[in-house]
């Protein structure tokens, strides 16, 4: 019997759309440090699919149908990927540097990660974080609490 999910995969993969796979691939390895994994392409050499890896995780990503629109084309977010790196403001260096379009400065959250927010150019909502300090139970209850109040 076949291993499931298959070996190098986790039980929850992301799969993304977008309409310039290529550039997408060549945007994911250089500003965000992803790998690549696996590249299916067209007769053409266009991008059908393709898989990128980071510490174990991996993200899917392909060509749409033609109805498709990126969250840049329809003006609002479907989704967010948070990835953990392990070193979130030197992550925040190489893709800023690199063109990802910062939307949250890195600082330290409540929750006990220091992350930041940005978009791949198609508009992609991307979170990356380093887990900085445990937080119990009831130090998250009173922080939230104290958020809303």
């Amino acid at each position: 019997m076949p291993q499931n999910p298959p070996e190098g995969y986790t039980r929850v993969t992301p799969y993304l759309y977008y309409k310039d796979p290529d550039a997408a691939l060549e945007f994911l390895t250089r500003a965000f440090g992803f790998i690549e994994k696996v590249k299916m392409t067209d007769d053409g050499g266009k991008i059908m699919h393709a898989e990128v890896e980071l510490d174990g995780g991996v993200v899917m990503f392909g060509t749409p149908g033609p109805d498709y629109k990126n969250p840049k084309e329809i003006g609002s977010h479907t989704q967010g990927v948070y990835v953990y790196v392990d070193d979130v403001d030197a992550h925040f260096d190489r893709a800023k540097d690199t063109g990802a379009a910062i939307t949250k400065e890195t600082e330290d959250q409540f929750y006990g990660d220091r992350s930041y927010a940005c978009e791949d150019p198609e508009g992609h909502s991307w979170w990356f974080a380093t887990h900085v300090r445990d937080v119990s139970p009831e130090e998250m209850e009173a922080a939230m609490a104290g958020a809303t109040s």
